[in-house]
């Protein structure tokens, strides 16, 4: 068969497996939910770890969609990992989790802002939830990174 059929269900299922479970904090006695904290190395900017707060209701058929998400710069950030990333205006997906049995998922897609030269991270839920997608943003400037661009001077008038 050939190899890059298997690559991108390959990709999705790394993706879907890269958080560390790094918290976990009951809502109460009388509740079977929980608030989840997990932590996401970009794949391609491996100076960025971001932290995914979620709801997780262990018994119900469907997490709620209620995210929140804090990206920080952890490592070095060079012009090569800048290089490497999609700079469309829809960015690209980086993680991916299921949050139920009725195609209901977590995304996280990395954003470049080029002008203001910082990384934007937005989380939402692929399933509107009482009328609202739910979505949370993070985001990381280059400032003091190797990725750092100096602009170029403009002339005064």
């Amino acid at each position: 068969m050939n190899n890059k059929l298997w690559s991108v269900p390959l990709l999705i299922l790394t993706l879907a497996g890269c958080g560390d479970d790094v918290g976990k904090v009951s809502l109460g006695w009388f509740t079977t939910k929980d608030v989840v904290v997990d932590a996401v190395t970009d794949p391609k900017i491996a100076g960025v770890t971001c932290h995914i707060s979620r709801v997780e209701a262990n018994l119900d058929l469907a997490d709620p969609s209620d995210m929140s998400i804090a990206c920080r710069q952890t490592g070095e950030i060079t012009v090569a990992d800048i290089a490497s990333i999609d700079k469309s205006k829809s960015g690209e997906v980086v993680f991916k989790e299921s949050l139920s049995i009725l195609f209901k998922s977590l995304k996280v897609r990395r954003i470049y802002d080029a002008e203001h030269q910082t990384l934007i991270y937005l989380s939402y839920s692929t399933k509107e939830t009482n009328g609202s997608h739910k979505h949370s943003l993070s985001t990381v400037p280059l400032w003091g990174t190797k990725a750092w661009q100096q602009l170029p001077v403009q002339p005064s008038k």
